[in-house]
């Protein structure tokens, strides 16, 4: 990403440069019966990315009416955290709803199916974490 400064000319290949001020690919935190696969996280300019991509080894979690018991899947980084809770969506061979807390910790909340030993799940989110 471009750091302005007095006196630099605007540019195409200045106003396009989306390169991330900051990215990383370690520090995920996994929960109980959860490991780590793959994880990263890039911060441009206000905009925070992180992908997160866990292994489940635990017992079976069964839905009922869709809703399954609150599961902590990972804590991210500390200074990857939103500012505020965010609702997102986790993906497998099923998937649901989990929400990301201002601790970084990424709770699932619902699925539409079971959850079984083996699966990997996979969280995607974006944030402005401007003030």
């Amino acid at each position: 990403m471009t750091n302005w400064l007095a006196g630099m000319r605007v540019t195409a290949d200045r106003l396009n440069d989306y390169t991330p001020d900051e990215e990383t690919s370690s520090g995920l935190v996994p929960a109980a019966n959860f490991t780590v696969n793959s994880f990263y996280a890039s911060r441009t300019g206000g905009t925070v990315f992180v992908h997160c991509y866990l292994n489940y080894s635990g017992s079976t979690i069964t839905p009922s009416g869709g809703n399954i018991t609150d599961t902590a899947m990972c804590t991210l980084p500390n200074s990857w955290w939103p500012p505020t809770v965010l609702n997102a969506l986790w993906g497998s061979t099923v998937d649901g709803d989990c929400v990301i807390g201002t601790d970084g910790v990424i709770t699932l909340r619902t699925s539409n199916g079971s959850i079984t030993s083996g699966q990997n799940l996979r969280v995607t989110a974006a944030w402005n974490a401007e003030p």
